[in-house]
């Protein structure tokens, strides 16, 4: 990888991301799925709407950002985030105890996690990798001065 001079995600990766969340939302909000904890389904739609956002942030313009080191930070921060939500996400979802979607909400929640866990990891580590050439560079350019 190209030391952070582009700093994104593949546009295939986001649509994979995108397409889960969709059926994701779509499932909880439209979906029969069921739970026997009071306000349950309301937090778990939140969590998914939360996950959205964050999933969301993957994709955001960071030209704006001068130097290629923060551009890096910032993407594997929003990084950080997106699976924080995620697993916020997991958590909610494990009090859904029945209904015909039960299944379909499982199983996309497995995909979106094997999507963050593998793709998703394997760009974050090519990032970390990246950042930690240009702190490198940057302490030798210290050095020298």
């Amino acid at each position: 990888m190209d030391a952070g001079e582009n700093v994104a995600l593949p546009a295939e990766l986001i649509d994979r991301l995108r397409e889960c969340w969709r059926l994701l939302i779509d499932t909880a909000v439209w979906g029969d799925i069921k739970s026997e904890q009071l306000g349950l389904l309301t937090r778990l739609r939140k969590r998914i709407l939360e996950l959205g956002e964050r999933l969301k942030s993957l994709d955001a313009d960071r030209a704006w950002i001068p130097k290629k080191r923060e551009r890096i930070k910032n993407l594997l921060g929003s990084c950080l985030s997106a699976r924080d939500a995620l697993l916020l996400t997991e958590r909610a979802a494990q009090g859904i105890t029945g209904g015909h979607d039960i299944d379909v909400l499982s199983c996309t929640l497995a995909d979106l996690h094997r999507i963050m866990t593998t793709d998703l990891q394997g760009h974050e580590n090519a990032w970390a990798e990246a950042l930690q050439a240009l702190n490198k560079g940057s302490l030798e350019e210290e050095e020298d001065t």
